[in-house]
């Protein structure tokens, strides 16, 4: 039964900043985001949503107690879900790109208008789904088989390959992805990169390599993202998610990407 859904048991709402940031956005709005507070997919989208300024109604639901009005728009009941003009839509990259598609006068934009530098952020974009997204939830969800298992240095190894294949097409300069400017590639990144401090809490560290210099361009870039005001507008109080990534931690997690890390299988 859906009540009993182990994962439904969860902080009702946001906290703290993010809890101000819902609170602006309970007015009734044509445009619509059936959000979870916790769900990093959810913040990519809030993320573009308020550094674009477009107008939203931001709407609570317990994914894990999937209301009949979200069903209706999406029958898989994820979010984040959009409803824009009574229609539905769902993925969170391609709503993104919605956003900054059918806002053409909401500043700033968000993706280059060359097309061959907006192609290259679009490869990386993908990039961030398929391969750093599954590293780290098979860093988080790994679980040691002895106290001499290499096995979770190996994904932790894993998992700074990938950031470091990132890192190195960023601008050398930076601070952001493309140069002085934040862009969509910056966003949809963001929500995993300002959580990787669930490594110190859970898996001994993410113990990053000091010295090299992808390293330092990292760290960066991260100083940059963490500071943005949709970043902290969007982030609730640290420990209101220690109780949903414990059971990724657990490998006990129920949702669909916690199940298709332990099947071996990327972003569902």
């Amino acid at each position: 039964m859906v009540k009993d859904h182990p994962d439904a048991k969860l902080f009702p709402h946001a906290t703290g900043a993010a809890d101000k940031m819902v609170k602006a956005h309970q007015k009734e709005e044509p445009l619509k985001l059936y959000s979870g507070w916790f769900c990093p997919f959810v913040q990519r989208v809030l993320l573009v949503l308020l550094e674009k300024k477009i107008p939203f109604q931001y709407i609570e639901v317990n994914p894990y107690h999937k209301p009949e009005s979200l069903l209706s728009l999406n029958p898989r009941g994820l979010v984040p879900t959009l409803e824009y003009e009574n229609k539905p839509l769902y993925e969170s990259t391609v709503v993104c790109e919605f956003l900054e598609d059918a806002y053409p006068s909401s500043m700033p934009k968000l993706l280059p208008s060359d097309p061959y530098e907006k192609a290259r952020v679009r490869i990386w974009i993908d990039f961030v789904t398929s391969r750093i997204i599954p590293s780290f939830h098979r860093f988080l969800q790994y679980q040691p088989k002895s106290s001499s298992d290499p096995g979770l240095e190996k994904v932790r190894s894993d998992f700074h390959h990938q950031l470091a294949q990132f890192t190195q097409e960023m601008d050398s300069t930076g601070p952001y992805f493309l140069g002085s400017e934040a862009s969509l590639i910056d966003l949809v990144i963001a929500p995993w990169a300002v959580r990787t401090w669930v490594f110190d809490h859970f898996k001994g560290g993410l113990n990053l390599p000091q010295g090299e210099k992808w390293v330092e361009r990292w760290s960066k870039w991260l100083s940059a993202v963490e500071k943005r005001e949709s970043v902290v507008n969007t982030i609730s109080e640290r420990d209101k998610y220690l109780p949903i990534y414990q059971r990724y931690a657990d490998d006990t997690a129920q949702s669909e990407l916690a199940k298709a890390t332990r099947e071996g299988k990327g972003v569902p």
